[in-house]
C-alpha cells in the first residue's frame, strides 16, 4: 500500500480585514496615489522624501524608490492605462505626467496654469482622464477632462457642472464609463454625476459623511464605491444608491487612498498618511480599473 501525505494548502485570508503590510515610516506624511500596474507591482508617491515614487513588488513587504520626478514636482495621484502608461498628477507643478511602460522618465502629457492643483485621477476605457481640481483656501473645486484630440496633441478643459462643488477630492468611474463619482472633504458628501462629453450633467447625492472626513474613492466591477475614510480609520463600502454596505477597520487613522491588486484585482491596498505605511485587505470583486488593464472590462 502506497500512503501520500497530503499537501497543505495556505488558507485564504478572511476577507475585509485589514493588516499591515509595509513598515511604518516608509513614505511621507504625503504618502497618495497608490496604483497597481498590470505586473502586480504597487508604485505610491513621496517615498522618504516628496517628489519620489516608491515601488512594492508582487509578495514584498517593503518598497523601494522607483524614480525621482522632475525637480520642484510632488505627486498625488497615480494611474495606470491599459497599454501600461503610468499617468502621474503633479500637484506642486500643475502637471500631468506620462510615464511610458519600461521608460523611467516621465513626460509632460498636460499642463495648466489655470489649476489649483491636480489632485487626484481616474481613467476610462478610451484613455480619457478625469481629474479632480480642489481649491482647500476656497474650499471649491472642479473637474477636468484631459484627451487626446483628433490630431493627436492632448486637450484639457474644466467640465461644465449643474452644481458649486465643494473641495473635490476623490474620483473614480462607473463599471459602464457612464458616471463619474466624485468625493467632496469639506462638506464630507459623495455625489454622482452623469457624464456628457466635456459636461456633468444630472448631479446625485449619494451620501453624506461629517465633514473634513473622506479622502480618495476606487469602485469595483459590481459597482460599490470604496471610500477612505481620513481620520476615522476605515474604508466605508458604499453602493450607488448610498446605502452603507460594508465599513473596513484599519490598523492606522489616516488613509488617504486605495487601489485594487493581486492576481484577481481583490485586493486592497491602502495608504496610511498617519505612519507613512502600506495597509492591505482582500475583497470579493475585483476593482474595475484593474479589470480595464486586464482588457476584461
Amino acid at each position: 500500500m502506497l500512503l501520500f501525505a497530503a499537501t497543505p494548502t495556505a488558507a485564504e485570508p478572511p476577507l475585509f480585514q485589514s493588516r499591515q503590510l509595509t513598515p511604518v515610516g516608509e513614505y511621507t506624511f504625503g504618502i497618495e496615489g497608490p496604483a497597481v500596474d498590470r505586473e502586480g507591482n504597487l508604485f505610491v508617491v513621496n517615498i522618504g522624501r516628496a517628489g519620489t515614487i516608491g515601488k512594492l513588488a508582487p509578495g514584498a513587504a517593503r518598497s523601494e524608490k522607483f524614480i525621482d520626478l522632475p525637480e520642484g514636482s510632488v505627486g498625488n495621484s497615480i494611474r495606470f492605462n491599459r497599454e501600461g502608461t503610468m499617468f502621474i498628477a503633479d500637484y506642486k507643478k500643475h502637471n500631468i505626467f506620462a510615464l511610458r511602460r519600461g521608460s523611467l522618465e516621465p513626460e509632460v502629457w498636460f499642463h495648466s496654469d489655470q489649476m489649483s492643483q491636480p489632485n487626484d485621477m481616474t481613467i476610462a476605457s478610451d484613455d480619457t482622464i478625469y481629474a479632480s481640481d480642489p481649491n482647500w483656501k476656497g474650499r471649491s473645486g472642479r473637474i477636468w477632462r484631459i484627451a487626446r484630440t483628433a490630431d493627436g496633441s492632448v486637450h484639457g478643459e474644466v467640465m461644465e457642472a449643474p452644481r458649486a462643488m465643494g473641495t473635490t477630492n476623490g474620483i473614480d468611474l462607473s463599471p459602464d464609463g457612464k458616471r463619474l463619482y466624485v468625493s467632496e472633504s469639506n462638506s464630507g458628501q459623495l455625489w454622482s454625476y452623469a457624464i456628457g462629453g466635456g459636461r456633468l450633467t444630472d448631479a446625485r447625492l449619494i451620501r453624506t459623511f461629517e465633514p473634513d472626513t473622506v479622502d480618495g474613492l476606487r469602485t469595483d466591477v459590481a459597482g460599490r464605491i470604496f471610500v477612505a475614510r481620513i481620520l476615522r480609520g476605515a474604508i466605508t463600502i458604499v453602493r450607488p444608491d448610498g446605502a452603507v454596505e460594508k465599513q473596513v477597520i484599519l490598523g492606522g487613522k489616516e488613509p488617504t487612498n486605495m487601489a485594487f491588486g493581486g492576481s484577481d484585482g481583490k485586493t486592497v491596498f491602502v495608504a496610511q498618511r498617519q505612519g507613512g505605511f502600506i495597509e492591505t485587505f482582500r475583497t470579493d470583486q475585483e476593482g474595475r480599473e484593474h479589470c480595464l488593464q486586464d482588457a476584461q472590462c
